[in-house]
């Protein structure tokens, strides 16, 4: 298997060197098992199996993913957009899932388990899983999806003030929905006869976001959790609105971490309505604290029930209990 090594002392960046030489008779292979794949993408394979250079990943693997999926459905892969799920959005089935493993394994040669494919759900976990491979470096957790009614137990902030329908939340960020649907409170006055979706609001749909990723993406300290008690707005920079945001349009959220070190953490942030950018900011900034987190005995022959009541109940996980708290 290709060596990954370091670029220079003190970078993060690393390529891997090829095993064997790329001889022209595996050039002619790779070009018949991507035969049906577009040019670009066979001419990054070919860099990739010459070079070992991890930075013509995402071109191989989006080709690769293009390639079994339906006609009508490959604009969505255009812009690469990471959060595209593989089932629902790209309508990618198991079997078809095994094929593109298959040709990604064939092309890159490397062997990917079976199981490492279950936590698989977008465009951008396969990228990162094959990336995390070619390296050799640790998984990262995998994508969290979570519908509204989640998302309502976990937030402090609740209807009519939460803005996410659904999200989905990962080790570099998180991603999620809202539709506007013309019945906020809010839009009976903004604007007389004509509702417009506030530029301030779309800014705290982005904040909730981060409060979002705060809770069940970002990595914490030993023993400890996120209050969400602790979790406040402190400021924002380079906000710009692109576009007017009317009932009917879904609004595509994403916030990614920039520097985080406690009591602060800063985000990126980006809304969009299909393909069109309604809405940046550059930073937004939140503070937040830790808690103790509480860990939960293991049930043994219904000991841990008795211990939390006769009654059987279960005991607060350690995010409910901070949310109680």
């Amino acid at each position: 298997m290709p060596e990954a090594v370091q670029l220079n002392p003190g970078s993060n960046k690393t390529f891997v060197i090829p095993g064997k030489p790329f001889a022209p008779e595996d050039e002619a292979a790779l070009r018949e098992a991507l035969k049906r794949c577009s040019p670009s993408t066979f001419e990054a394979a070919v860099q990739f199996r010459k070079t070992g250079n991890p930075e013509h990943l995402p071109a191989v693997v989006i080709g690769v993913i293009e390639r079994f999926v339906e006609p009508d459905l490959r604009m969505k892969l255009k812009d690469a957009d990471d959060d595209l799920r593989l089932i629902e959005d790209l309508g990618i089935d198991s079997l078809t899932m095994m094929e593109i493993v298959i040709l990604v394994e064939d092309v890159l040669q490397m062997s990917i388990n079976n199981d490492e494919l279950r936590n698989l759900r977008t465009v951008g976990d396969v990228k990162t899983f094959i990336d995390c491979k070619v390296r050799g470096l640790a998984l990262p957790k995998p994508t969290k999806f979570l519908p509204i009614e989640q998302i309502a137990a976990i937030m402090p902030i609740q209807p009519p003030f939460l803005f996410l329908n659904e999200a989905s939340v990962s080790s570099n960020g998180a991603n999620g929905k809202y539709k506007i649907t013309g019945q906020e409170f809010f839009l009976q006055g903004h604007f007389k006869d004509n509702p417009v979706m506030p530029a301030s609001i779309m800014l705290e749909a982005l904040g909730q976001l981060a409060v979002l990723y705060l809770l069940e993406g970002a990595a914490t300290e030993p023993g400890k959790v996120i209050s969400p008690n602790t979790i406040f707005f402190t400021g924002c920079e380079g906000v710009r609105a692109h576009r007017v945001c009317r009932p009917g349009d879904i609004l595509t959220l994403s916030i990614k971490p920039k520097r985080m070190k406690m009591p602060l953490a800063t985000f990126e942030g980006a809304i969009r309505v299909g393909q069109e950018k309604a809405a940046i900011a550059e930073e937004i900034t939140m503070t937040f604290g830790f808690a103790e987190a509480i860990i939960q005995p293991v049930p043994v022959n219904g000991t841990a029930a008795r211990l939390n009541g006769e009654n059987g109940a279960h005991a607060p996980t350690p995010l409910r209990a901070a949310v109680n708290s």
